[in-house]
């Protein structure tokens, strides 16, 4: 799996977990949604992807958009 990969099926984990937990649990849960689309969003602008970073320290090979 290549970086890109990874950051692409982490933020879609993090989005249905989020949605999850406001269906299930309580809807302040919404709010991990909201982060998560907004830290996508300024990576999109900036490049800048906290998780691309923390994947690269574990040894996933680089892909084409997070280098």
């Amino acid at each position: 799996m290549s970086l890109d990969r990874a950051v692409l099926a982490f933020a879609g984990i993090v989005v249905l977990t989020g949605l999850a937990l406001a269906q299930f649990v309580h809807p302040a849960w919404l709010w991990l949604t909201a982060f998560a689309g907004a830290n996508m969003l300024q990576a999109a602008f900036t490049g800048f992807c906290p998780a691309a970073m923390v994947f690269k320290r574990l040894g996933v090979k680089p892909g084409t958009a997070f280098r």
